[in-house]
């Protein structure tokens, strides 16, 4: 018997929890409930997400496997810097299954590139000369 495996770093279905503890659904269920005068709505506009997406991951109708991990750390940053709430970043990432990624090379890379290409030609020439300058400053440093 086989079972299906996941690409790392995504969670199965999205009914299913967290190694350990709460998945997304009952984490951000039970952090509204904290603050009863505040709604999912709330929280999706001071986070800058969408409802419609939000509610689907309340009410598990939508998988949490390919979250990005701005938009973890934007619901981090509204539940505990306004809203109040005690949250961590490692409990939102446990919550889709995945561990916080820190400063790793992979997502900097990933998000600089990101950028980078969301740029016109003569601002991504202005990046690559700006990114010689800063090693050749550090070779020389």
């Amino acid at each position: 018997m086989t079972s299906q495996q996941n690409h790392p770093g995504e969670q199965g279905p999205a009914e299913a929890s967290a190694s350990q503890g709460e998945d997304l659904a009952a984490l951000l269920n039970r952090l509204v409930a904290e603050k009863p005068d505040k709604t999912p709505k709330d929280l999706a506009t001071e986070a800058g997400i969408s409802y419609p997406t939000l509610n689907a991951w309340m009410r598990r109708a939508r998988g949490t496997s390919r979250v990005q991990p701005d938009t973890l750390r934007a619901l981090v940053r509204t539940l505990r810097d306004d809203w109040g709430l005690s949250v961590t970043p490692a409990e939102m990432f446990a919550a889709v299954g995945r561990a916080v990624p820190g400063g790793a090379d992979e997502e900097r890379e990933g998000r600089l590139l990101k950028l980078f290409r969301q740029l016109p030609i003569d601002r991504q020439r202005d990046v690559v000369r700006y990114a010689e300058a800063q090693l050749t400053v550090s070779r020389t440093s």
